[in-house]
């Protein structure tokens, strides 16, 4: 194994430094002690697993060095990754390939589609070869795996199994690796969460929709997902710990370097209870770029995105963008109409066909859960447990309309009042009865307030 020149040792324990877990796998060399299965040493020949760990080791390494070398994003150096694996991708740029030499790579096992370009990437193999190469610096590698050690950040990669599945569907976009710092359950949790994103200069009316939304998200077991920004994304990760739940933030710079700097505490909480994530190496700084290529993986990660506050050309607008191209169901929380805060959210009211939430109930049913909650106990205004009652019918409404608060009516005054028949009443009564909106008297019906 040759990586920028590295010996195999030094890749190999750069690289167990940053698995989950955080130990070196063995390989050790012919004649040293391993440890076996049963807990005894054993000092027989070449461990037959070596070759398969080396193959890992490179794999992870390479990933890590890609990190480095591409910006997040970068649709050319994902399409070359997938066509000749991280390793072989990461050889051709450190021996200095040609565009031409790299596309007819590329291309082997591809259709003929163009003379000359079976692949279609001749033109963006230039400029991304341009790109890469003044970034090529294995002490760089070295640096970030070393700090990614020290602060305990491992690096995942596409297949683990804990690898968020959703990210895939980015296609040539999706991250190369993810570093990430936390609880290995958190990034289970991601098959079931939803992203709460906003202003950061949010109102004291979008912090408490976040806090009431994120606590009640939380309550039916679903993780939250945002960015750790000030505002609503902050306010959406303290509720979920206040209440106990899990978050996931995911940050525009290396995640060994908290930013915004004031959200230091709650990113240390976060690790503690959750998980922090980005494509980025430690000590990789965040920049206006990086912010905009982070929010399309908390709109891929995610279920679902809603915007909670927003205004007309707020960053979380991005966020709302790439759910709507992913085909992730978006909801938006509308505001007052004076509101300039709120005018992001009304936009996607409008444009982006997003559905209108007010609850952190409505905001479950667009991931389905929820949605077949049943009334199996009468309570005040037919609403139970936070459960929104089955839409009424237009002869229930009539019948509801019909009767009084205080006066009790017998079926025959309500089919007169509402005009249908004695049986359509009859009928209406009972779904109404069963709702817990009315209720029968000795000498008539009466309607429940």
């Amino acid at each position: 194994m040759n990586l920028f020149g590295l010996e195999e040792k030094l890749v190999r324990s750069l690289a167990g430094g940053v698995r989950p877990g955080g130990a070196p796998v063995g390989g050790a060399p012919s004649g040293d002690a391993r440890e076996r299965p049963d807990g005894h040493d054993q000092v027989d020949g070449p461990d037959p697993a070596a070759p398969i760990e080396l193959a890992a080791d490179a794999e992870l390494f390479a990933r890590a060095a890609w990190t480095t070398i591409a910006e997040p994003g970068d649709g050319v150096a994902g399409a070359v990754v997938e066509r000749l694996g991280a390793v072989r991708a990461l050889t051709a740029v450190v021996e200095g390939w040609s565009p031409e030499r790299l596309s007819a790579s590329l291309s082997v096992g591809v259709d003929e589609n163009g003379a000359g370009d079976p692949a279609g990437l001749l033109g963006e193999l230039s400029q991304a070869l341009s790109r890469w190469r003044p970034r090529l610096s294995s002490a760089e590698v070295i640096r970030s795996l070393q700090q990614a050690r020290r602060t305990h950040t491992a690096l995942l990669l596409p297949g683990d199994p804990l690898w968020p599945d959703g990210v895939d569907d980015l296609g040539r976009h999706a991250p190369l690796a993810l570093w990430w710092r936390g609880r290995p359950e958190a990034l289970a949790a991601l098959r079931h969460s939803i992203a709460l994103v906003g202003a950061r200069a949010a109102t004291g009316y979008g912090e408490h929709v976040a806090m009431e939304a994120s606590a009640g998200l939380v309550d039916r077991g679903l993780a939250i997902v945002s960015g750790a920004a000030y505002g609503i994304d902050g306010m959406a990760h303290r509720s979920a710990l206040a209440s106990n739940g899990t978050t996931v933030a995911f940050l525009a710079g290396g995640v060994d370097r908290f930013y915004p700097s004031g959200h230091d505490a709650l990113l240390t909480r976060i690790v503690e209870a959750g998980a922090v994530m980005s494509e980025l190496p430690c000590g990789a700084a965040p920049t206006k770029w990086r912010f905009l290529q982070r929010n399309r993986l908390i709109a891929a990660a995610s279920q679902a995105t809603v915007v909670l506050e927003a205004g007309w050309r707020s960053g979380s607008l991005n966020t709302a963008g790439h759910a709507a191209a992913l085909g992730r169901p978006l909801g938006a929380v509308p505001g007052p109409v004076t509101s300039p805060t709120s005018a992001g959210c009304h936009r996607l009211l409008r444009d982006y066909d997003a559905i209108c939430v007010t609850t952190a109930a409505e905001m479950a049913e667009l991931i389905g859960v929820g949605v077949d909650l049943e009334l199996d106990q009468p309570g005040a205004g037919g609403v139970v447990g936070g459960a929104v009652p089955r839409e009424r019918t237009s002869d229930q409404i009539r019948v509801f309309d019909a009767l009084s608060v205080r006066a009790p009516r017998v079926p025959a005054e309500v089919a007169r009042r509402s005009g249908l028949s004695t049986a359509a009443v009859l009928g209406a009564l009972g779904a109404l009865d069963l709702e817990g909106s009315v209720r029968e008297r000795a000498t008539g019906w009466v309607r429940v307030t």
